[in-house]
């Protein structure tokens, strides 16, 4: 089974502290919907492009890119 990387970009001088908001209730969704969630975090592509991302289990992935819309994904390597 392939493992996906849910990926959500923010941009601009306040990216970081977005990113870093969204992955608080990405972590309540996980919670909630009883998601195996396989990695969550945020990650920083320059000084104005941030990164929050979910990783799941491509059976979970229609469910959540259906719910939250991510921007993008790829596959997840741990």
């Amino acid at each position: 089974m392939r493992k996906l990387k849910l990926i959500w970009d923010f941009k601009g001088p306040d990216g970081l502290k977005t990113a870093q908001h969204h992955l608080i209730h990405l972590e309540e969704y996980a919670v909630a919907q009883q998601l195996n969630c396989l990695g969550k975090g945020v990650e920083k592509i320059s000084d104005h492009h941030h990164v929050c991302y979910l990783a799941v289990n491509e059976e979970d992935m229609p469910i959540v890119r259906d719910q939250l819309k991510p921007h993008r994904g790829q596959l997840w390597t741990d």
